[in-house]
């Protein structure tokens, strides 16, 4: 059967659509990442906070959803559970008492060793090689950093410029 969708309208089709094909890879890195992070009682924004503190150690709590991009609404109940859970301890700055700071307890440190498995578990169920996912990730940064100019600038009027449907052969 022969495929007859007018070049303009190219842009319309599902299988055509960037957003739908990163939310079926999100939705499916989240079954990878529950599976990934059962042993360690974590959720994949828990586990989120949890590498940032590994690799900071103690961060204001503006500053963790500044770097997991996480609101205050989703921060505040994770940081909640995680602390229930005895892996971090919030306290208010004394420099600050507006501010509240976040940093691990003994247990959350000694946590990141058994976490050590779950990048090497994740990178071998994407199917692809080390540089493959290095070029992803350094694209999809640039991505991300192109989406937030748009959102924050505006969007470009496509009568103006903008890309061009690619010709199927």
């Amino acid at each position: 059967m022969t495929d007859t969708t007018a070049p303009e309208e190219e842009f319309l089709r599902l299988d055509r659509q960037i957003c739908f094909s990163l939310n079926a890879a999100s939705r499916a890195f989240g079954s990878v990442y529950r599976l990934a992070l059962k042993d360690l009682g974590l959720t994949y924004p828990q586990y989120l906070v949890m590498l940032v503190l590994w690799e900071h150690g103690e961060l204001p709590v503006k500053r963790i959803g500044a770097l997991v991009r996480l609101d205050s609404g989703t921060l505040s109940p994770l940081l909640k559970r995680l602390e229930a859970a005895g892996l971090v301890r919030r306290e208010r700055l004394a420099t600050d008492e507006r501010s509240v700071a976040v940093r691990l307890t003994p247990e959350g440190a000694a946590l990141r060793t058994t976490a050590l498995r779950v990048p090497r578990a994740i990178a071998g169920a994407t199917g692809l090689r080390l540089d493959e996912i290095e070029d992803l990730r350094e694209r999809l940064g640039r991505l991300t950093e192109a989406l937030d100019r748009a959102a924050a600038e505006g969007l470009t009027d496509p009568s103006t410029g903008g890309v061009e449907p690619s010709s199927r052969g």
